[in-house]
């Protein structure tokens, strides 16, 4: 999809977007989003564009770094629990605690006992999110092998994204079908009807993000709140600023500057 057709198709969706969090905040509603996939997937680009049009104080993004010793040692889903939200706020998982059932299974990083465990507690941990009032949404970004290489390539070639290329991506080059597995065992065991699963083509990212975001908000309950009404009243003169006489732009790098 081109980038033009994209933003036409996004622009009413942002509208939305702010309607749900302005519910959200009316409400104290509390919305957490899960984005996993394999790499190069697409998913900061989709939450990026579920988080674009929102006030950063109320919309989070969740994305944990590598596990220190100390949390190696903690209860595995403890480290995940201080990021849920609280009322009013909407938090975005840039992976997940789901990372136990893929990269740290396919990469060694983790047990078979230690991954049995996890997928059976996540659905009793999800039920325990869910029934304390949580609005939980897990969705899975599928992209082909072929797509994945072509995304990889790009990454290699612009210094501009080479920090996306981790020692960990090159391993998993060579894990597609490892992956796979592991994924598939991960949906068997979690796939609940209190938390399910949504898998959204992203071999397209720009059609996948308005997919996504799409299906997003139709499963929130109505989000029907009209906006505070704000009083807006004409500035009068004000004496000091004419004191000070107009302040002179700054020069740009590289041009003039632009007249007052």
């Amino acid at each position: 999809m081109k980038r033009e057709k994209f933003e036409k198709h996004y622009a009413p969706l942002e509208e939305e977007l702010v309607a749900m969090a302005r519910w959200a905040a009316k409400t104290g509603a509390r919305v957490l989003v899960l984005f996993e996939g394999r790499d190069t997937a697409g998913k900061g680009g989709a939450i990026q564009a579920v988080a674009r049009p929102l006030n950063p104080r109320q919309c989070r993004i969740a994305a944990l770094a590598k596990p220190s010793e100390r949390e190696r040692s903690e209860w595995y889903f403890q480290r995940y629990v201080p990021h849920l939200p609280a009322a009013g706020e909407i938090v975005l998982f840039d992976r997940s605690w789901y990372n136990r059932a893929g990269v740290e299974k396919v990469m060694g990083y983790a047990s078979e006992a230690q991954v049995a465990a996890f997928l059976q507690q996540a659905p009793v941990f999800e039920r325990q999110l869910v029934e304390d009032g949580i609005l939980l949404f897990k969705y899975w970004l599928t992209t082909d092998q072929a797509r994945q290489e072509e995304r990889f390539a790009e990454r290699l070639a612009d210094p501009l994204k080479r920090w996306k290329l981790s020692p960990v991506d090159l391993a998993a080059r060579t894990k597609y079908a490892n992956y796979t597995a592991a994924r598939e065992a991960m949906l068997a065991a979690t796939h609940t009807s209190h938390a399910p699963w949504t898998l959204v083509d992203f071999n397209d990212q720009r059609r996948g993000r308005l997919t996504l975001i799409r299906d997003l908000l139709d499963r929130l309950p109505d989000m029907q709140v009209e906006p505070d009404e704000i009083e807006w009243q004409p500035l009068g003169h004000d004496p000091l600023v004419e004191s000070y006489g107009v302040l002179q732009p700054i020069e740009p790098f590289g041009g003039k500057a632009a007249r007052p």
